[in-house]
Parts: structure tokens; C-alpha cells; sequence
């Protein structure tokens, strides 16, 4: 998906985006909103914050908080 206007599908740079983004706001719930504007699902999990690509919902990795 896009991170940083250019199309990716690099974990890094999803990564990146995704921590610069939770920055700016001021809750998970809004981020997560805001992410889905991108095009990224966020779910919570044991093991940290599952990102997903939609609308296929593709798991591309987790982001361990």
C-alpha cells in the first residue's frame, strides 16, 4: 500500500509510516481510524499490532509495541 506517497509493500517502510502517523494522534482508536483512510488494518494481538493490507485484509506483518 502507500507509505509516504509511493506504493510499498516493505515491512520497514510500512513500519516507518505507521509509528510517524501514531505520533499525531492522540488515541489507538484514532489512529487505527486513520490508517484504514491509507489503506492498513490495525488489529491488536499478543504479539503486538497486526497491520493488514485492504480491502483483501492480507496480513503483511506485526508492528511489536
Amino acid at each position: 500500500m502507500f507509505a509516504d506517497n509511493k506504493l510499498t509493500e516493505d515491512m520497514n517502510e510500512v513500519r516507518d509510516f505507521l509509528l510517524n502517523e501514531r505520533a499525531k494522534v492522540l488515541s489507538d482508536t484514532e489512529w487505527r481510524f486513520r490508517m484504514r483512510g491509507y489503506g492498513y488494518n490495525l488489529r491488536r494481538t499478543d504479539g503486538g499490532m497486526e497491520v493488514a493490507r485492504l480491502p483483501q485484509n492480507r496480513v503483511l506483518g506485526t508492528l511489536e509495541l
